[in-house]
């Protein structure tokens, strides 16, 4: 079959093929005379010259030292950043809150007995008058409590 052409390119069979001007067939390559031929072996080529060993191991290992020191020094440069950050947000939030912690619980208010010595320990009565009583207590205000704390300090 391989002098027949199959019967789809029979009508191209007989065109005149045309050859550009500008290809040509290059010339073979012709070898040097003096040219070395391969070894059948090439292992003896592959001889590790021991002599540079401690060069390259001393360049190794200041060069791992000056990676891991630099890789420290960017860790804590970033960790610096990032606390500075934390530090201003901090104040950020303190100065619009005084005593607030964004890491802490929740401040939640106390209840605590005012040390004036003006008011005798008899008033407080036991059970839910008592409780009434502290609270109407409590809803003086700051200056109020303040003037009665430094009365106190004076009186002592």
């Amino acid at each position: 079959m391989s002098g027949q052409l199959p019967s789809q390119y029979a009508p191209a069979a007989h065109v005149p093929l045309i050859k550009s001007p500008s290809l040509r067939v290059p010339r073979p390559v012709e070898f040097p005379p003096d040219i070395h031929p391969l070894p059948d072996s090439v292992t003896a080529y592959f001889v590790y010259p021991f002599t540079l060993e401690p060069h390259v191991l001393t360049v190794e290992a200041a060069r791992r030292s000056t990676l891991v020191a630099h890789a420290a020094r960017r860790e804590a440069y970033l960790k610096a950043r990032e606390d500075e950050k934390e530090r201003r947000k901090r104040e950020a939030l303190r100065r619009i809150a005084p005593g607030f912690e964004p890491t802490a619980t929740p401040l939640v208010p106390t209840k605590r007995m005012s040390g004036v010595p003006g008011q005798p320990a008899s008033t407080a009565q036991s059970g839910t008058q008592s409780a009434d009583a502290s609270e109407h207590r409590r809803t003086k205000s700051v200056m109020e409590d303040l003037v009665d704390q430094l009365a106190a300090l004076d009186s002592k």
